[in-house]
């Protein structure tokens, strides 16, 4: 009796302080690893593996559009062009379903390489982290022979993307397609589905300086990993139910190994949380998806969880953005939706002030699906975006349910507070050509 009392007291403790522990299994334990394994790395001496890899050059032209530096992105899109971009050391990497691309920031092509290059792979999600100055991105391989389908994690030595990088292909046997990554000064995260081993984590000073890595795997989902711009070791996991908001965080123990905490758990009261219907575009009955209900991307700025979500809104696709405390209370959501219209497939970024980017698509009966974005500063009224940006219009309809499953919204990792994006937008072919815009702040 004296025991259990003792432990409901500790328990309550780590309440108040804010460190509740995760429940493993339903016992009050943190959540702790299930296993390692150590990687050795594909090294390249340089991006394009010293000329070795097929040249992928694409893109270009710089301009102004609706008065915000541009220029495009990846113009042999599919349906599903999934587009990302990632901006540091003075450039733009930008990876689709077909391949990676250097550009400087003034929208000249340097240097594109296929996937074949990085050990294959799709979906390719990308980062640059500005505390050690990295870029990173992963490409999901299904088709590997050794039946592995490898997570291959992918991190340039430097922040030339031009330079070294150093390939982990983590063996994922019974994943699927639909991960995502996230990073903290210290650790590197990815979560997938499938499997019972859902999410690993790996040290990023082992993975930067190209050493064979320990590769951390924890049982089932921790959630999804969130891109900390704050100067913290710590990694943050979020989760989104129909009625809760569930934080974790992975943190290091020590024996220098990570741990798992949950550090909130709280109903959202969200009036706006089911999954987006399907949307229609112009001249033809075809519907196009509009993207997910979970977040694509999230952000950690300035101590807050930042996400924007499609949803479902009177029937329509719509956009919706929150900032979160990580004890799961929110301090403003705003809306972005239209009785007339559709808004889907979007991503967001926020800079060290607190100004935030939302990047993604508008589509209905009378247009084709064409890129957008809209933005806040810091001192605006909560829950409030300025007027929506048209970023250009589509010239066609896509001829297939499938719109790629990413738009991609991200800062700038030289100054921490100019803001990127890069949208599809339809070609008379109803294919994803990309372009990629500067908000400057």
């Amino acid at each position: 009796m004296r025991v259990s009392l003792i432990k409901n007291k500790i328990i309550l403790l780590a309440v108040l302080l804010g460190q509740t522990l995760c429940l493993a299994q339903n016992q009050n334990d943190i959540i702790k690893p299930t296993r390692t394994e150590v990687i050795v790395p594909i090294r390249k001496t340089s991006f394009n593996n010293n000329g070795e890899c097929k040249e992928r050059k694409q893109g270009g032209n710089p301009r102004k559009v609706a008065g915000y530096f541009a220029f495009d992105g990846s113009m042999d899109g599919n349906r599903q062009v999934d587009p990302q971009i990632a901006v540091g050391g003075g450039y733009i990497l930008h990876g689709t379903n077909s391949g990676l691309i250097i550009y400087d920031k003034k929208g000249n092509f340097i240097e594109g390489v296929s996937q074949s290059c990085f050990n294959k792979g799709i979906d390719p999600k990308l980062f640059f982290d500005p505390h050690n100055k990295v870029f990173g991105f992963d490409l999901w391989n299904p088709w590997d022979d050794e039946k592995k389908k490898p997570v291959n994690i992918s991190i340039s030595e430097t922040s030339d993307p031009t330079g070294a990088w150093n390939t982990y292909p983590v063996p994922a046997p019974n994943g699927y397609d639909g991960g995502g990554n996230g990073y903290s000064k210290k650790w590197i995260g990815y979560s997938f589905p499938g499997g019972t081993e859902k999410t690993f984590v790996m040290k990023m000073e082992e993975v930067i300086t190209g050493k064979p890595a320990t590769v951390y795997h924890f049982s089932g989902s921790l959630g999804h990993p969130v891109n900390n711009q704050d100067n913290i070791d710590d990694l943050y996991f979020f989760e989104l139910t129909n009625t809760e908001f569930i934080i974790k965080r992975v943190v290091t123990s020590e024996d220098g190994s990570p741990v798992c905490e949950l550090v909130g758990k709280k109903p959202h009261g969200l009036q706006h949380v089911d999954w987006p219907p399907q949307s229609p575009q112009k001249n033809t009955d075809q519907l196009t998806s509009s993207g997910d209900r979970n977040p694509k991307n999230l952000v950690f700025q300035n101590g807050d969880i930042w996400f924007s979500q499609t949803v479902n809104v009177e029937g329509r696709a719509g956009v919706q953005w929150h900032q979160v405390k990580t004890d799961g209370t929110i301090v403003q959501t705003g809306l972005i939706s239209s009785k007339t219209s559709n808004y889907i497939q979007t991503t967001i970024a926020v800079n060290k002030k607190n100004d935030v980017l939302v990047g993604f698509q508008e589509t209905n009966e009378n247009m084709y699906i064409s890129p957008r974005l809209a933005f806040r500063k810091a001192k605006d009224p909560k829950g409030t975006l300025r007027d929506i940006v048209s970023l250009g219009e589509g010239k066609g309809f896509t001829d297939g349910v499938s719109w790629g499953d990413y738009s991609g919204t991200i800062i700038d990792g030289d100054n921490l507070k100019d803001l990127w994006t890069i949208q599809s937008i339809t070609d008379k072919e109803g294919k994803g050509d990309t372009v990629i815009v500067k908000v400057p702040f």
